[in-house]
Protein backbone atom coordinates (compact mmCIF):
# COMPACT_ATOMS: atom_id res chain seq x y z
CA UNK A 1 0.00 0.00 0.00
CA UNK A 2 2.83 2.37 0.92
CA UNK A 3 4.64 1.46 -2.30
CA UNK A 4 1.46 2.11 -4.34
CA UNK A 5 0.96 5.47 -2.63
CA UNK A 6 4.58 6.40 -3.29
CA UNK A 7 4.15 5.58 -6.99
CA UNK A 8 0.96 7.65 -7.21
CA UNK A 9 2.69 10.62 -5.61
CA UNK A 10 5.63 10.22 -7.96
CA UNK A 11 3.36 10.22 -11.01
CA UNK A 12 1.49 13.24 -9.66
CA UNK A 13 4.74 15.11 -9.14
CA UNK A 14 5.83 14.37 -12.70
CA UNK A 15 2.49 15.60 -14.08
CA UNK A 16 2.64 18.78 -12.00
CA UNK A 17 6.24 19.42 -13.05
CA UNK A 18 5.39 18.86 -16.73
CA UNK A 19 2.41 21.19 -16.50
CA UNK A 20 4.43 23.88 -14.77
CA UNK A 21 7.23 23.49 -17.28
CA UNK A 22 4.84 23.88 -20.17
CA UNK A 23 3.26 26.90 -18.57
CA UNK A 24 6.59 28.53 -17.84
CA UNK A 25 8.39 27.70 -21.05
CA UNK A 26 5.44 27.30 -23.40
CA UNK A 27 4.83 30.11 -25.89
CA UNK A 28 1.66 30.24 -27.95
CA UNK A 29 2.22 29.69 -31.65
CA UNK A 30 0.13 31.75 -34.08
CA UNK A 31 -0.77 29.83 -37.24
CA UNK A 32 -0.57 32.05 -40.32
CA UNK A 33 -1.88 30.82 -43.66
CA UNK A 34 -1.19 31.99 -47.18
CA UNK A 35 -2.03 30.95 -50.72
CA UNK A 36 0.32 29.10 -53.04
CA UNK A 37 2.19 31.78 -55.00
CA UNK A 38 5.20 34.02 -54.42
CA UNK A 39 3.53 37.20 -53.22
CA UNK A 40 1.40 35.30 -50.74
CA UNK A 41 4.51 33.58 -49.38
CA UNK A 42 6.26 36.91 -48.89
CA UNK A 43 3.20 38.41 -47.21
CA UNK A 44 2.88 35.43 -44.89
CA UNK A 45 6.46 35.96 -43.76
CA UNK A 46 5.97 39.72 -43.40
CA UNK A 47 3.11 39.00 -41.00
CA UNK A 48 5.15 36.39 -39.14
CA UNK A 49 8.16 38.65 -38.65
CA UNK A 50 6.01 41.56 -37.49
CA UNK A 51 4.23 39.36 -34.94
CA UNK A 52 7.41 37.78 -33.61
CA UNK A 53 9.24 41.12 -33.37
CA UNK A 54 6.40 42.94 -31.61
CA UNK A 55 4.92 40.24 -29.36
CA UNK A 56 5.97 37.21 -27.31
CA UNK A 57 4.31 34.78 -29.72
CA UNK A 58 5.90 32.35 -32.11
CA UNK A 59 4.46 31.76 -35.57
CA UNK A 60 3.87 28.80 -37.85
CA UNK A 61 3.41 29.80 -41.50
CA UNK A 62 1.46 27.30 -43.60
CA UNK A 63 1.01 27.28 -47.37
CA UNK A 64 -2.54 26.48 -48.41
CA UNK A 65 -4.21 26.22 -51.81
CA UNK A 66 -6.48 28.83 -53.33
CA UNK A 67 -8.88 31.39 -51.93
CA UNK A 68 -11.68 29.09 -50.80
CA UNK A 69 -9.32 26.77 -48.93
CA UNK A 70 -7.69 29.66 -47.06
CA UNK A 71 -11.04 31.26 -46.28
CA UNK A 72 -12.59 28.08 -44.89
CA UNK A 73 -9.47 27.38 -42.81
CA UNK A 74 -9.78 30.85 -41.29
CA UNK A 75 -13.46 30.45 -40.46
CA UNK A 76 -12.91 27.10 -38.76
CA UNK A 77 -9.91 28.38 -36.81
CA UNK A 78 -7.41 26.03 -38.46
CA UNK A 79 -5.43 29.19 -39.15
CA UNK A 80 -5.68 32.51 -37.29
CA UNK A 81 -5.00 34.88 -40.17
CA UNK A 82 -3.92 35.16 -43.78
CA UNK A 83 -3.35 37.93 -46.37
CA UNK A 84 -6.37 38.62 -48.58
CA UNK A 85 -7.30 41.12 -51.29
CA UNK A 86 -10.31 43.42 -51.30
CA UNK A 87 -11.20 42.54 -54.89
CA UNK A 88 -10.98 38.81 -54.20
CA UNK A 89 -13.36 39.07 -51.25
CA UNK A 90 -15.69 41.32 -53.24
CA UNK A 91 -15.83 39.24 -56.41
CA UNK A 92 -14.82 35.67 -55.59
CA UNK A 93 -16.10 35.26 -52.02
CA UNK A 94 -19.11 37.58 -51.96
CA UNK A 95 -20.00 37.29 -55.64
CA UNK A 96 -20.42 41.04 -56.01
CA UNK A 97 -19.61 43.36 -58.90
CA UNK A 98 -20.01 46.99 -59.87
CA UNK A 99 -18.02 48.91 -57.26
CA UNK A 100 -14.69 50.33 -58.42
CA UNK A 101 -13.75 52.90 -55.78
CA UNK A 102 -11.06 51.36 -53.51
CA UNK A 103 -12.45 52.82 -50.28
CA UNK A 104 -16.02 51.79 -51.08
CA UNK A 105 -14.95 48.23 -51.89
CA UNK A 106 -12.83 47.97 -48.74
CA UNK A 107 -15.53 49.35 -46.44
CA UNK A 108 -18.15 47.09 -47.98
CA UNK A 109 -16.14 43.86 -47.71
CA UNK A 110 -14.91 44.72 -44.21
CA UNK A 111 -18.52 45.11 -43.04
CA UNK A 112 -19.72 41.95 -44.78
CA UNK A 113 -16.83 39.82 -43.49
CA UNK A 114 -17.61 40.84 -39.92
CA UNK A 115 -21.36 40.40 -40.24
CA UNK A 116 -21.31 37.13 -42.19
CA UNK A 117 -18.42 35.22 -40.63
CA UNK A 118 -17.01 37.28 -37.72
CA UNK A 119 -13.75 37.97 -39.55
CA UNK A 120 -11.69 41.13 -39.03
CA UNK A 121 -10.18 42.82 -42.08
CA UNK A 122 -7.38 45.12 -40.94
CA UNK A 123 -6.15 48.21 -42.77
CA UNK A 124 -4.61 47.64 -46.24
CA UNK A 125 -0.84 47.52 -46.69
CA UNK A 126 -0.95 50.24 -49.34
CA UNK A 127 -0.59 48.72 -52.81
CA UNK A 128 -3.13 47.64 -55.40
CA UNK A 129 -2.24 44.26 -56.90
CA UNK A 130 -4.92 44.07 -59.52
CA UNK A 131 -5.24 41.33 -62.10
CA UNK A 132 -4.03 42.10 -65.60
CA UNK A 133 -3.22 40.38 -68.87
CA UNK A 134 0.33 40.30 -70.20
CA UNK A 135 1.94 39.39 -73.51
CA UNK A 136 5.44 39.19 -75.00
CA UNK A 137 6.63 42.40 -76.70
CA UNK A 138 6.66 40.71 -80.11
CA UNK A 139 3.05 39.56 -79.64
CA UNK A 140 1.99 43.07 -78.69
CA UNK A 141 3.70 44.45 -81.77
CA UNK A 142 2.35 41.80 -84.16
CA UNK A 143 -1.29 42.31 -83.16
CA UNK A 144 -0.99 45.95 -82.02
CA UNK A 145 -2.09 45.01 -78.51
CA UNK A 146 -2.42 47.78 -75.96
CA UNK A 147 -5.74 47.11 -74.25
CA UNK A 148 -8.02 44.26 -73.23
CA UNK A 149 -10.33 45.31 -76.08
CA UNK A 150 -7.43 44.71 -78.48
CA UNK A 151 -7.03 41.24 -77.02
CA UNK A 152 -10.74 40.54 -77.52
CA UNK A 153 -10.47 41.49 -81.20
CA UNK A 154 -7.56 39.08 -81.74
CA UNK A 155 -8.25 36.38 -79.15
CA UNK A 156 -9.26 33.69 -81.65
CA UNK A 157 -5.63 33.61 -82.81
CA UNK A 158 -4.16 33.56 -79.31
CA UNK A 159 -3.67 30.97 -76.55
CA UNK A 160 -3.99 32.05 -72.93
CA UNK A 161 -2.19 30.29 -70.10
CA UNK A 162 -3.71 31.18 -66.74
CA UNK A 163 -4.23 29.72 -63.30
CA UNK A 164 -7.27 27.47 -62.94
CA UNK A 165 -8.61 29.85 -60.31
CA UNK A 166 -8.48 32.75 -62.79
CA UNK A 167 -10.18 30.72 -65.51
CA UNK A 168 -13.01 29.66 -63.21
CA UNK A 169 -13.70 32.86 -61.28
CA UNK A 170 -16.39 35.42 -61.99
CA UNK A 171 -13.88 38.18 -61.27
CA UNK A 172 -11.53 36.43 -63.71
CA UNK A 173 -12.09 34.95 -67.15
CA UNK A 174 -15.83 34.39 -66.75
CA UNK A 175 -16.47 38.05 -66.09
CA UNK A 176 -13.94 39.24 -68.65
CA UNK A 177 -15.83 37.48 -71.42
CA UNK A 178 -19.01 39.31 -70.45
CA UNK A 179 -17.33 42.70 -70.27
CA UNK A 180 -15.24 42.22 -73.41
CA UNK A 181 -17.46 40.48 -76.00
CA UNK A 182 -15.48 38.37 -78.43
CA UNK A 183 -12.80 37.38 -75.92
CA UNK A 184 -12.81 33.72 -76.95
CA UNK A 185 -9.28 32.38 -77.10
CA UNK A 186 -8.08 29.68 -79.47
CA UNK A 187 -7.24 27.68 -76.37
CA UNK A 188 -7.32 28.19 -72.60
CA UNK A 189 -4.66 26.33 -70.63
CA UNK A 190 -4.97 25.99 -66.87
CA UNK A 191 -1.46 26.22 -65.43
CA UNK A 192 0.32 26.47 -62.11
CA UNK A 193 1.09 30.06 -61.14
CA UNK A 194 4.80 29.80 -61.97
CA UNK A 195 4.41 27.66 -65.09
CA UNK A 196 2.26 30.24 -66.85
CA UNK A 197 5.33 32.48 -67.10
CA UNK A 198 7.63 29.82 -68.47
CA UNK A 199 4.88 28.86 -70.93
CA UNK A 200 4.59 32.39 -72.33
CA UNK A 201 8.38 32.74 -72.35
CA UNK A 202 8.73 29.55 -74.39
CA UNK A 203 5.98 30.52 -76.83
CA UNK A 204 3.60 27.77 -75.71
CA UNK A 205 1.05 30.45 -74.84
CA UNK A 206 0.54 34.01 -76.05
CA UNK A 207 -1.28 35.63 -73.12
CA UNK A 208 -0.91 35.20 -69.36
CA UNK A 209 -2.99 36.34 -66.46
CA UNK A 210 -0.81 38.23 -64.01
CA UNK A 211 -0.85 40.32 -60.89
CA UNK A 212 0.43 43.83 -61.50
CA UNK A 213 3.12 43.34 -58.84
CA UNK A 214 4.49 40.04 -60.17
CA UNK A 215 8.29 40.02 -60.21
CA UNK A 216 8.36 37.85 -63.32
CA UNK A 217 6.87 40.70 -65.35
CA UNK A 218 10.28 42.34 -64.93
CA UNK A 219 12.21 39.15 -65.65
CA UNK A 220 10.48 38.38 -68.93
CA UNK A 221 9.93 41.99 -69.99
CA UNK A 222 6.23 41.35 -70.56
CA UNK A 223 3.84 44.02 -71.77
CA UNK A 224 0.98 44.76 -69.38
CA UNK A 225 -2.26 45.54 -71.20
CA UNK A 226 -4.75 48.19 -70.14
CA UNK A 227 -8.08 47.14 -68.66
CA UNK A 228 -9.80 49.84 -70.75
CA UNK A 229 -13.32 49.04 -69.51
CA UNK A 230 -12.17 48.90 -65.86
CA UNK A 231 -13.44 45.36 -65.33
CA UNK A 232 -11.19 44.42 -62.44
CA UNK A 233 -12.05 45.82 -59.03
CA UNK A 234 -9.27 47.17 -56.78
CA UNK A 235 -7.17 44.49 -55.09
CA UNK A 236 -5.71 46.04 -51.95
CA UNK A 237 -4.20 43.45 -49.61
CA UNK A 238 -4.72 43.42 -45.86
CA UNK A 239 -4.45 40.94 -42.98
CA UNK A 240 -7.68 38.98 -42.53
CA UNK A 241 -8.13 37.57 -39.02
CA UNK A 242 -10.48 35.14 -37.34
CA UNK A 243 -12.69 37.39 -35.19
CA UNK A 244 -12.39 35.38 -31.98
CA UNK A 245 -8.62 35.27 -32.39
CA UNK A 246 -8.42 39.02 -33.03
CA UNK A 247 -10.49 39.81 -29.94
CA UNK A 248 -8.25 37.71 -27.70
CA UNK A 249 -4.95 38.84 -29.26
CA UNK A 250 -5.03 42.65 -29.43
CA UNK A 251 -1.24 42.81 -29.49
CA UNK A 252 -1.20 40.83 -32.74
CA UNK A 253 -3.74 43.24 -34.24
CA UNK A 254 -1.55 46.15 -33.13
CA UNK A 255 1.60 44.60 -34.60
CA UNK A 256 0.00 43.94 -37.98
CA UNK A 257 -1.55 47.40 -37.95
CA UNK A 258 1.94 48.88 -38.26
CA UNK A 259 2.09 47.54 -41.83
CA UNK A 260 -0.82 49.73 -42.96
CA UNK A 261 0.15 51.91 -45.92
CA UNK A 262 3.78 50.79 -45.82
CA UNK A 263 4.12 49.06 -49.21
CA UNK A 264 3.58 50.52 -52.69
CA UNK A 265 3.26 48.66 -56.00
CA UNK A 266 6.91 49.07 -57.03
CA UNK A 267 8.14 47.88 -53.64
CA UNK A 268 5.95 44.78 -53.73
CA UNK A 269 7.07 43.97 -57.25
CA UNK A 270 10.68 44.18 -56.11
CA UNK A 271 9.98 41.92 -53.13
CA UNK A 272 8.42 39.37 -55.46
CA UNK A 273 11.36 39.69 -57.85
CA UNK A 274 13.86 39.04 -55.07
CA UNK A 275 12.00 35.90 -53.98
CA UNK A 276 11.17 34.64 -57.47
CA UNK A 277 14.19 35.51 -59.54
CA UNK A 278 17.01 36.03 -57.06
CA UNK A 279 15.94 32.94 -55.18
CA UNK A 280 16.00 34.45 -51.71
CA UNK A 281 13.84 32.77 -49.07
CA UNK A 282 10.61 34.67 -48.46
CA UNK A 283 11.57 35.04 -44.80
CA UNK A 284 14.83 36.79 -45.70
CA UNK A 285 13.08 39.08 -48.17
CA UNK A 286 10.53 40.02 -45.52
CA UNK A 287 13.09 40.65 -42.78
CA UNK A 288 15.33 42.82 -44.94
CA UNK A 289 12.42 44.91 -46.17
CA UNK A 290 11.02 45.48 -42.69
CA UNK A 291 14.44 46.50 -41.41
CA UNK A 292 14.87 48.96 -44.28
CA UNK A 293 11.46 50.42 -43.40
CA UNK A 294 12.41 50.70 -39.76
CA UNK A 295 9.49 48.48 -38.75
CA UNK A 296 11.66 45.94 -36.96
CA UNK A 297 15.05 46.12 -35.27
Amino acid sequence: MIKLLRNILLVAAVVVFAACGKKEAGVETIVIGHKNYTEARVLGQLFAVMIEDNTDYKTDVKELGGTQIAYEALKTGDISLYPEYTGTVYGALLGESGMKDPDEVYNYVKKRLKEDDNLDFLDPLGYNNTYTLAVRPETAEKYNLKTFSDIAENSEELVIGATMEFLEREDGMLGLKKTYPGMEFKDEKGLDGGLRYSAIRDGKTDVADAFSTDGKLITYNLVILEDDKNFFPPYYVAPLLNGEFAASHPEVVEALGKLAGQINEDEMQQLNYRADEEGLPARVVAEEFLKEKGLIK
